[in-house]
């Protein structure tokens, strides 16, 4: 039996998730235009869904994800906003439907018909299993035609786990998210892996910069500006990232880091 998945208390203002799923049967299947296209994507349904990214990693057999998820506002999207998000995604189909649909309803006054199918468009809006979902399912659908194969592309359900309050958790587990290609020997310095989040800030991407600014800022308690946030970070991410002292049998670092 699935267990429920642990979510914050729907009241909070703001929760944070670290999320991470793998291919299936762990294989490596993504190369440099598939990590490309997964950040692309990532990027779509992070402004699509509401959410805010404050750090990524996509390695060649699965994801790591550091997402904001703020409460759903009370204020409710007016159908044009609701339309314009759905613009906003490639290859969907279905945004000239629903907003031709949305406007026919108006039309005819059938105001109840049309708030059903705008709460079906924002039930994965501000939450993190429909955010991870329309991902998933996006990116797979995006795979499998590239690659002319059929089936699942991804190992099961994703795993998440609720950061709980910003500050020192949330920054030690962005800084392990962007020490992956790290540990995996692929890189001797985060910003060299062009596939995480703080190599992106590093590039001057400016989704990047803020999802890292935001979590600096929740040490510090007040924002800096974006180079020098993403010094301070960096210094973060050095003491987070230190190399263990002492070698195994064959030689090699207890932990590879960063010296």
């Amino acid at each position: 039996m699935r267990q429920a998945r642990l979510k914050a208390d729907p009241r909070a203002e703001v929760a944070y998730y670290h999320c991470i799923s793998r291919v299936v049967g762990r294989e490596f299947l993504l190369g440099e235009a598939e990590k490309e296209q997964f950040v692309a994507l990532l990027r779509e349904y992070e402004r699509f869904c509401g959410v805010r990214v404050l750090t990524y990693c996509v390695m060649s057999n699965h994801f790591h994800v550091l997402v904001e998820v703020p409460r759903r506002p009370e204020k409710p999207l007016t159908d044009e906003e609701l339309v314009a998000r759905l613009y906003g995604l490639s290859g969907l189909s279905e945004a000239a439907t629903i907003e031709q649909r949305l406007g026919w309803l108006r039309e005819r006054g059938q105001h109840g018909a049309a708030e059903v199918l705008r709460e079906r468009v924002m039930a994965r809006m501000w939450d993190v299993s429909g955010f991870m979902k329309l991902l998933k399912q996006r990116y797979t659908q995006w795979y499998n035609r590239l690659h002319d194969r059929t089936g699942t592309l991804w190992e099961a359900r994703f795993k998440s786990v609720l950061v709980e309050g910003a500050g020192h958790p949330l920054a030690t587990m962005a800084a392990y998210i962007d020490l992956n290609p790290v540990r995996a020997k692929l890189v001797l310095d985060p910003k060299d892996y062009r596939w995480c989040g703080y190599a992106a800030a590093v590039a001057g991407e400016a989704g990047a910069v803020e999802g890292l600014g935001r979590v600096l800022a929740s040490v510090e308690g007040h924002r800096k500006a974006g180079a020098e946030a993403l010094r301070r970070y960096r210094c973060w991410l050095y003491g987070q990232g230190e190399e263990r002292e002492g070698v195994t049998e064959a030689g090699e670092p207890l932990r590879p880091g960063l010296s």
